[in-house]
């Protein structure tokens, strides 16, 4: 189980270069209930990355918005939590889903990522956070 799935927990690209996401590192070495994780954010025109930890109750809450998201809702997800946020907005400033990770309590940037994903991306992300679920949260609690 630990193959590229149970380590990709969002994984948005499209055939532009323009690409968004959020991969599990390991167990936080200062948290034992802690996912260390990162946001990897890559375009034609920037890229970067940025560190976070993750828990079992962010996990559920990306559960949350993979289900407003299937019901056509624009979400934000780790909007109050220190750190970055991601929103998904269905559609963005270019007709098209954006990305946009913020990272106010940090750098002070605000990337907007516009990409179109695939038909499937939310079964697909679905897939991926049961993956990670699965593989993660049993070392998290040991």
């Amino acid at each position: 189980m630990g193959g590229i799935a149970a380590r990709e927990l969002i994984s948005l690209a499209d055939d532009k270069g323009n690409s968004v996401t959020v991969n599990g590192l390991g167990r936080d070495p200062g948290w034992s209930a802690g996912l260390d994780a990162e946001v990897v954010v890559r375009t034609p025109f920037v890229s970067g990355r940025i560190g976070l930890v993750l828990s079992a109750s962010k996990l559920e809450c990306w559960a949350t918005a993979l289900n407003r998201l299937d019901v056509g809702e624009d979400v934000v997800w780790m909007e109050w939590d220190r750190g970055p946020s991601i929103s998904i907005q269905l559609t963005g400033e270019h007709d098209c889903p954006e990305v946009v990770v913020e990272d106010e309590s940090g750098s002070m940037v605000t990337v907007r990522v516009p990409l179109v994903p695939p038909d499937d991306w939310i079964a697909d992300h679905r897939q991926r956070l049961r993956e990670v679920m699965n593989h993660w949260v049993p070392m998290l609690s040991a």
